[in-house]
């Protein structure tokens, strides 16, 4: 049975002073579901000290090699060495701003896992492809291209992202979810047989405390991936507690 997971990317906000949201998360870190919380690199050493340990600490990216001449960048061992035990890999904002390939994700996968760190890797289509109508054909490639082989659940996690939903307040219909949703879960399940069915598929864009239950309430959808309702533990908890009892 897949546990549900509330994971939270901070992206680039937050600051020392901010650490004290997670004493407020706490409250419902003990629940059913697991809960995860990414801030940015420079937080990651003081949020794992000051995290209780049913909140888990994660980064928001990592390069694909151990060490090297690759200034401003961090390795997975480093960020497992501060305290990280996740990293999202992936991400929109990094194949849009930093112009990742699927290729660069796998490879990026690859040194996460190799470190022991869980990765979550994120897949969505923009606007121009969801309306041609070429949804589910962009996320199977993206899955199958930034996936390595030989993945179980307690390596990877799946985050679909449409990017038109990200930040903007709009969010797929609750069919247009579980249609993506139910295509990743057979194309994991045809990769990597009984394995596939393990492998958490979390959804993420524009989720938010009126609109959780809904989303979680949609088959295969096992927790989800949330940008700024997660900077607070007001925004934060009520999605965690609509997990908890979907």
């Amino acid at each position: 049975m897949r546990r549900k997971l509330a994971a939270g990317n901070w992206k680039m906000n937050g600051s020392r002073a901010a650490l004290g949201e997670l004493d407020a998360m706490a409250q419902v870190a003990d629940g059913p579901a697991e809960v995860l919380i990414c801030p940015p690199a420079s937080l990651i050493s003081a949020a794992a000290d000051r995290a209780p340990a049913s909140v888990k600490i994660g980064a928001q990216d990592c390069h694909e090699n151990s060490s090297g001449a690759h200034t401003g960048n961090l390795s997975a061992e480093m960020l497992s060495e501060a305290g990280a035990t996740h990293v999202i890999l992936g991400h929109s904002e990094r194949r849009a701003d930093h112009g990742e390939t699927d290729a660069l994700v796998c490879a990026k996968t690859k040194a996460a896992q190799a470190s022991g760190l869980v990765a979550i890797v994120c897949i969505g289509e923009t606007l121009q492809e969801r309306n041609a109508g070429d949804t589910l054909a962009v996320v199977k490639r993206q899955l199958a291209g930034s996936v390595p082989e030989g993945q179980t659940g307690d390596m990877l996690v799946v985050a679909y992202e449409p990017v038109w939903a990200i930040g903007t307040g709009l969010v797929p219909t609750l069919e247009q979810i579980a249609e993506v949703h139910n295509t990743l879960r057979s194309a994991l399940c045809d990769r990597f047989a009984s394995q596939g069915d393990t492998i958490r598929l979390l959804y993420g864009g524009s989720v938010k405390a009126s609109n959780a239950a809904d989303i979680f309430a949609t088959p295969d959808v096992d927790g989800a991936l949330v940008g700024g309702a997660s900077l607070k533990a007001q925004d934060f908890v009520p999605i965690v507690t609509a997990l908890c009892v979907a």
